[in-house]
């Protein structure tokens, strides 16, 4: 993974960050530019073939927890474990023991996949339910 602080092509990680955000450009800016600012978050991505195809986006808590805030895969690499990989990776490289995440429905399938503890939030917004995903270090497949 790389770090995408200063990654020559903000138009491509623009777009995917636009891919796990909901689509309002403005706060899509506010987003990456507190990435590039605030050094308690990092934003890293994959590449492929030059390309950039995956990015996670992290909230260090203190040295040993960490809060997943956002993760996209560009839609043509999806389903090949490439999330997975990068949430993995991170985990390797950091001595970190906790990882946490919230998300709704559409992905807590992909978080309890690949060892993520979930707890239904309920209803955190009218019609929406949200989850708790945590994963711990000793849990990783």
């Amino acid at each position: 993974m790389i770090n995408l602080k200063n990654y020559h092509d903000l138009t491509e990680v623009f777009l995917l960050l636009a891919e796990c955000m909901w689509p309002d450009n403005e706060r899509i800016f506010q987003e990456l530019n507190k990435y590039k600012a605030d050094d308690t978050k990092v934003l890293y991505g994959r590449l492929v073939n030059n390309e950039l195809i995956g990015l996670i986006g992290l909230f260090q808590f203190s040295t040993m927890e960490v809060e997943l805030k956002h993760i996209a895969i560009r839609s043509d690499y999806r389903k090949q474990g490439i999330g997975r990989e990068m949430i993995y990776e991170y985990f390797n490289k950091n001595d970190i023991s906790k990882m946490v995440a919230e998300t709704d429905n559409d992905a807590v399938n992909f978080y309890r996949n690949i060892g993520f503890e979930i707890t239904s939030l309920g209803e955190k917004y009218p019609g929406v339910e949200r989850f708790q995903c945590i994963l711990l270090r000793d849990k990783i497949i």
